[in-house]
């Protein structure tokens, strides 16, 4: 009776580890469990900026800019994302935003794709 037991412990723990795995596989990117596509419809405001680098970066903007730059990785995402491209995004002018905000603990030198933060 005793080896059974251990067997199914063994398998709940099993089972346990594998659920939280996959969790952690696809609930977790970038974003955490957001998509970059969900997180970029929060860059709304910057589309204009991020479409011509002399554009105004409005306030609403970079207050998002700033929220989302807590986690730079999401951030790229979503400035890379398909719902960004899709709304006219200029990745190398969208990594600029940061700077254009004047937010001074932006990552500067960050990797976003093929493009640096400045």
């Amino acid at each position: 009776m005793e080896v059974p037991m251990k067997y199914a412990c063994f398998l709940v723990l099993f089972i346990t580890l594998a659920i939280a795995g996959i969790d952690g596989v696809y609930g977790a990117g970038e974003c955490g469990k957001s998509s970059p596509d969900m997180e970029a419809f929060k860059l709304a405001p910057c589309v204009s900026a991020a479409q011509d680098e002399n554009a105004e970066v409005s306030g609403r903007c970079c207050s998002q800019v700033k929220k989302m730059e807590q986690n730079p990785r999401c951030l790229c995402a979503a400035m890379l994302s398909n719902t960004a491209k899709s709304a006219g995004v200029k990745p190398e002018v969208a990594v600029t935003i940061p700077k254009r905000c004047n937010i001074a603990d932006r990552p500067v030198g960050y990797k976003c794709g093929a493009y640096t933060l400045p």
